[in-house]
């Protein structure tokens, strides 16, 4: 199906949903074919087209050719060079192609799943190039800026608007090794929540912990209490006892959850201090004292900053976890793109970034577009919230239900 120019959408419908581009040749010998899709083809190095290659896997795509376009696709594994472009992805194919020849692209799986979705968002290079052309120029807003300048203020823009506004948070699925730690990821700026995961698939809130925290620093000390230097004259430092002892605690001792190492909930039932299974006469008296903060079976985290690591209580070593954080929108290419309902806070912001950093502006037109960054920032929240008629009126549906106190 084609795409009409003026439209945004560019892709066909077999770019968009199966990842692919089939092209007709149409000239005996043909070598060059440009490709539109949206996501930009990749090459894992300039000899990366032969499946011998090291760098082979690192490619993003596959070509093929047929003699129909139907069926008989043969996978093209001769040399190739491709070149990226704003009119698209040039092939240039080693051997020319016959008429009646079908050329095909097919994206791999993971690049095909980064094409879904993408008219959602806009690219933050249009965000500044057409803030560039609708609000800097002779007789407009701003006479003149460095690009350099819409840049980092489009940057820092996006990266606040990360933290509060845009949907931004990421997710890993990990397992919890014996070790009790996992590293925090790369583009890690906060977390939003950590659960661990059952057998149904239904996640459960692992909270954080004020029982215990990790060191910053562990440095030696001798039998008099002072700390001892290397021949460098700097600390030595030793592993965290802390750390340790808190690996090694059983966390019923605290939760009150007996009877110990089993996920038998017996003490959290109604009937829990009348039952006597293992000839204890009871558990009368046994969570007395605790604090409810700790009174679940969760598990607990915290957060060793040092060595840049989740760690978690004992009885959650082998579970699967769900992680899920705050990025701030910047870390890969692919981030840098900014919801449609968010890309008018966009400019505002970046009007009121400029003109309140430049010497000459007059008070009043600061605070002008300051409450204007503000409302429009404040309408994309209340567009990006997503809230939903039907999905209030079922959560609801609970208003009448008893409360028992």
């Amino acid at each position: 199906m084609a795409r009409p120019d003026g439209g945004l959408i560019q892709e066909t419908n077999l770019q968009y949903y199966a990842g692919a581009q089939i092209i007709y040749t149409s000239v005996a010998a043909t070598t060059v074919y440009t490709f539109t899709f949206n996501t930009q083809l990749v090459l894992g190095s300039a000899t990366s087209f032969a499946p011998t290659d090291p760098d082979f896997g690192l490619n993003n795509f596959r070509i093929y050719t047929s003699p129909n376009g139907i069926n008989n696709w043969t996978e093209y594994i001769t040399t190739y060079t491709l070149v990226n472009s704003s009119a698209g992805s040039t092939i240039t194919l080693g051997n020319g192609q016959n008429i009646g020849t079908y050329v095909k692209v097919q994206l791999k799986a993971g690049a095909v799943a980064n094409n879904y979705g993408g008219y959602e968002y806009t690219k933050l290079k249009d965000i500044i190039n057409n803030f560039m052309v609708a609000y800097v120029g002779q007789d407009k807003l701003i006479p003149n800026v460095r690009r350099s300048d819409v840049i980092f203020h489009a940057k820092r823009g996006l990266s606040e608007f990360s933290f509060d506004t845009l949907k931004s948070i990421k997710s890993q699925e990990l397992t919890v090794p014996p070790s009790l730690s996992v590293v925090i990821p790369q583009d890690y700026v906060n977390y939003v929540k950590l659960s661990w995961v059952d057998g149904l698939g239904v996640k459960h809130t692992i909270y954080p912990t004020q029982l215990t925290s990790s060191p910053s620093s562990t440095p030696i000390q001798d039998q008099a209490g002072n700390i001892v230097q290397d021949n460098f004259q700097e600390n030595i430092d030793g592993t965290s006892v802390i750390n340790e002892r808190w690996q090694a605690n059983d966390p019923s001792r605290i939760t009150g959850l007996w009877p110990a190492n089993t996920n038998n909930p017996t003490v959290y039932m109604y009937d829990w201090w009348g039952e006597s299974t293992w000839g204890f006469g009871g558990f009368y008296g046994q969570r007395y004292g605790g604090d409810p903060v700790n009174m679940q079976v969760n598990g607990w985290f915290n957060i060793d900053p040092t060595m840049g690591t989740f760690n978690f209580s004992s009885d959650l070593a082998n579970k699967l976890i769900m992680l899920e954080y705050i990025s701030d929108g910047l870390a890969y290419d692919l981030d840098t793109k900014v919801p449609k309902m968010a890309e008018d806070a966009m400019y505002a912001h970046l009007n009121h970034a400029i003109l309140s950093t430049r010497a000459n502006t007059q008070e009043y037109i600061v605070q002008r577009y300051k409450q204007e960054r503000f409302a429009k920032l404040r309408n994309a929240k209340i567009r990006l919230s997503n809230i939903k008629l039907d999905e209030i009126v079922q959560v609801m549906r609970n208003k009448s239900k008893w409360i028992k106190h």
